[in-house]
C-alpha cells in the first residue's frame, strides 16, 4: 500500500450513530462502529499497513477517479474513468431512524458498470480495535463473516439468483479477502457490510439494494426541505447543514466535533487529538446554526441531552462527553500506530475534558435563548438548570482557565472565557425578561456589568490598540472575533475596528486565519499549525458587520475554493492549501453556515443578526 491519500481526498457517509471515510481511490479507510466514539474497524487512515481497510477498484490501470454526492443526499458516488470504460462505487448507510442506540449497521457498497466492460477489485481486511485484536474468518457461498471478539463483521454479497458463485473470492492466512466483480454496462453487484447481523450472509438482489438506496434518498430529501435557508450560497450552506447532521448521535441528540481522531494539525507534529466525543461548545454552536436554517429538532434532542448531562454533574459541566453521556475520556496512545503519514502520537481520548474552560457556559445560553427565539420555549425544570448553572458561573467566572483553545500551558485570564460568560448572564436576563420567568435577575445584572467593565479595561491593550488574548498580555486572538456577533460591542465602535484591523495585520494571510502565534503565547505543545477554518469564517463575519462587505464577500469566496472535491472541510489549511487536522469537522462547516446568512443579510441591505432587541 502506498502512502495515506490526503486529508481532503475523501467523502463521508453515515447513518446517525456512526460514519466512514471513503477515499477518492475506493477505499474506506476510517470505520468505528457501532458508535462514532467506539474502536475502529477500519483505520487505515492512522496505519496503512495493519489499521484495517475495505478497497474497490478497477482492475485496470492508469484509471481516473472523481467523487460527488447523489444531489442533497449523503449518498456517495465514486466514479472511475478508463480505456476500458467508465463504472462507480457508491457508497450509504441506511439512516438508523429510531430513537434507541444498536450495534447493527449496514454499509451498501455497490459497484456498477457504465460503459463499456470492467473488472472491479474488493481487498477487505478489518482491523478491530484499532487494530489491535486479532479476528477469524468464516466464508460460506453467500459471503464472509469476521469474528473481532467483541466484535463482528457480516460480508453479504450483492448478485442476481443466478449468478456464477463467487469462485473469485478466497481468503488469506492473515484474514484477509480477495475478490473481484467483472461487469457489462448497465450491470450492478456489491457488497453490504453488517454489524451485529441477526443471521448468516445472505445473497442479496440489487433489487432490494435499490430500495435501501431510495428509501435513504427519500430521508435525506425529507430533512434538507426543512431548511429556510433561500440565499447565495445554498449548495454550500446545505452540504454544511448535511455534515452537521451526519455528526448527530441521533438516540441522545449529541453532535461530536469530527469523526475522526489522530488527524495532525501539522504533517509529523504531535498535534493530534480525538474529535469524536460532544463539546458543549461545538455542539451549542452547531445548534444555533441549524436553528438558523430552520432546524428545530435537533435543538430539542440536544436540550434533552444536556438536561441529562447537568442532572448527573456536580453542578457544573464538563467540557466534553461520549455520545451516551459518559464523561470517561481518559487520553490513551496507541503505541503501534505509526500514525497519519508519522504524525504521532495517535490519541484516543482527551484529557483535555478535565479542563476548566468558561466560554461554554455562553455558547450554550445563546444556543438556548435562539431557540427560545424559534418558539422552543425553555420549560420549568430547564429553567431550573439554568438559573442553577448560573449561580455556579456566578462564584467562578473570575479565575484562570485553559480557555477555547485547550492550550496545555496552564490557567490564564482569558478574555474570550470572559466575554461569554458575560453572554451567558446577558441571555438569562433576556429569557427571564421576556417569559417572566423567576430568578435573581439582579444579581445576573450585577455580575454581567462587572464581567462587561473588566473586559473593557483589563482585556483591552492601550498598546495594541485591540482587546487581547489574555489579561496582562499583548497576545491576539482570533477567539475574539466573535465580540460583535454576540453584542458586546457595537461593529464599528472605534476600539473594536481598531482591533480588527490588528488582526488583519497579524494573524490573517491573504483570506486565511491563524487562531493565535503559538510563539507569542505558548500553549505547552511543540511545533506549529496551520490557519483556523473557523477563525476564517468568523472573519468573514466580522468584516461583514462593520460594513466592509466586499472584502467580507472575497474573503468567503476565496475560502469556499478550500473546500474539498464535494464540499467538506477539516480543521486547519496548510500553507500548501492542503486540509489539515480531523475531518470533516463541525466547527468549520457551522461557522461557513453562519458566514453566509450574515453575508447574504448584508449584501441585500438588512441589518445583521447581532444582539438581540428584546428589553433587559
Amino acid at each position: 500500500m502506498t502512502d495515506a491519500p490526503a486529508i481532503a481526498d475523501h467523502g463521508l457517509i453515515g447513518d446517525l450513530q456512526t460514519a466512514a471515510l471513503v477515499a477518492t481511490d475506493g477505499t474506506i479507510d476510517w470505520y468505528c462502529c457501532p458508535r462514532f466514539d467506539s474502536p475502529s474497524v477500519f483505520g487505515a487512515l492512522l496505519d496503512q499497513e495493519h489499521g484495517g481497510h475495505c478497497r474497490i477498484q478497477p482492475s485496470v490501470r492508469p484509471y481516473r477517479s472523481t467523487q460527488l454526492y447523489f444531489p442533497d443526499t449523503a449518498i456517495l458516488i465514486t466514479r472511475f474513468l478508463t480505456e476500458d470504460g467508465t463504472g462507480e462505487v457508491c457508497d450509504f448507510m441506511p439512516p438508523i431512524l429510531g430513537r434507541g442506540p444498536t450495534d447493527n449497521h449496514r454499509l451498501v457498497r455497490t459497484v456498477r458498470c457504465v460503459r463499456g466492460r470492467l473488472t472491479f477489485d474488493l481487498d477487505l481486511l478489518p482491523g478491530f480495535d484499532y487494530g489491535r485484536q486479532p479476528h477469524s474468518l468464516r466464508q460460506t457461498e453467500d459471503g464472509v463473516v469476521f469474528d473481532g471478539g467483541d466484535h463482528n463483521m457480516t460480508v453479504h454479497v450483492v448478485r442476481e439468483p443466478d449468478d456464477a458463485r463467487l469462485a473469485q473470492i478466497h481468503t488469506t492466512e492473515d484474514g484477509r479477502v480477495y475478490g473481484s466483480f467483472t461487469l457489462e454496462a448497465g450491470q450492478t453487484r456489491g457488497i453490504v457490510l453488517e454489524s451485529a447481523a441477526a443471521g448468516p450472509p445472505r445473497t442479496i438482489r440489487p433489487d432490494e439494494i435499490a430500495q435501501l438506496f431510495h428509501s435513504t434518498v427519500r430521508y435525506w430529501h425529507s430533512w434538507l426541505a426543512r431548511s429556510t435557508y433561500r440565499g447565495r450560497w445554498r449548495e454550500a450552506v446545505h452540504r454544511s447543514a448535511i455534515t452537521l447532521k451526519l455528526l448527530t448521535y441521533a438516540p441522545t441528540g449529541a453532535i461530536v466535533a469530527a469523526p475522526t481522531a489522530g488527524l495532525p494539525e501539522q504533517i509529523g507534529g504531535e498535534r493530534n487529538w480525538d474529535y469524536r466525543y460532544t463539546w458543549i461548545r461545538d455542539a451549542s454552536f452547531a445548534v444555533h446554526s441549524l436553528l438558523a436554517l430552520g432546524f428545530t429538532e435537533e435543538a430539542a434532542d440536544f436540550a434533552r441531552w444536556l438536561r441529562n448531562r447537568y442532572h448527573e454533574s456536580d453542578g457544573r459541566l464538563r467540557i466534553m462527553y461520549r455520545v451516551d453521556g459518559s464523561p470517561e475520556l481518559s487520553e490513551e496512545v496507541l503505541d503501534h500506530w505509526p500514525g497519519y503519514r508519522g504524525s504521532r502520537p495517535v490519541r484516543i481520548g482527551n484529557d483535555a475534558s478535565g479542563q476548566l474552560q468558561l466560554d461554554i457556559y455562553g455558547e450554550l445560553l445563546d444556543a438556548i435563548y435562539r431557540a427560545d427565539q424559534r418558539g422552543l420555549r425553555i420549560g420549568h425544570e430547564g429553567w431550573q438548570d439554568v438559573t442553577a448553572l448560573l449561580d455556579w458561573l456566578a462564584f467562578n467566572w473570575d479565575q484562570p482557565e485553559e480557555g477555547i483553545w485547550e492550550t496545555r500551558g496552564g490557567r490564564a485570564d482569558f478574555s474570550y472565557g470572559r466575554l461569554m460568560s458575560w453572554v451567558a448572564f446577558d441571555r438569562a436576563i433576556r429569557i427571564a425578561t421576556t417569559h417572566s420567568l423567576p430568578g435573581p435577575i439582579e444579581q445576573w445584572r450585577a455580575e454581567r456589568d462587572q464581567i462587561y467593565a473588566q473586559l473593557w479595561e483589563r482585556g483591552w491593550s492601550p498598546h495594541r490598540q485591540a482587546f487581547v488574548q489574555q489579561y496582562a498580555s499583548e497576545v491576539l486572538d482570533s477567539s475574539l472575533l466573535r465580540m460583535v456577533k454576540v453584542g458586546f460591542v457595537a461593529p464599528r465602535d472605534p476600539r473594536w475596528l481598531s482591533t480588527l484591523t490588528a488582526i488583519t495585520e497579524e494573524l490573517v494571510t491573504d483570506s486565511l486565519v491563524y487562531r493565535y502565534d503559538p510563539a507569542a503565547a505558548p500553549d505547552g505543545l511543540r511545533g506549529a499549525e496551520g490557519t483556523f477554518s473557523l477563525c476564517t469564517f468568523d472573519y468573514v463575519n466580522a468584516l461583514a458587520r462593520a460594513g466592509d462587505v466586499d472584502q467580507a464577500r472575497l474573503v468567503f469566496e476565496k475560502m469556499l475554493t478550500y473546500a474539498n472535491h464535494v464540499g467538506l472541510y477539516a480543521e486547519e489549511i496548510a500553507l500548501t492549501g492542503a486540509q489539515l487536522g480531523n475531518f470533516p469537522q463541525a466547527f468549520t462547516h457551522l461557522a461557513l453556515i453562519d458566514a453566509a446568512l450574515t453575508l447574504d443579510r448584508a449584501m441585500d441591505g438588512t441589518r445583521p443578526d447581532t444582539r438581540p432587541t428584546t428589553a433587559a
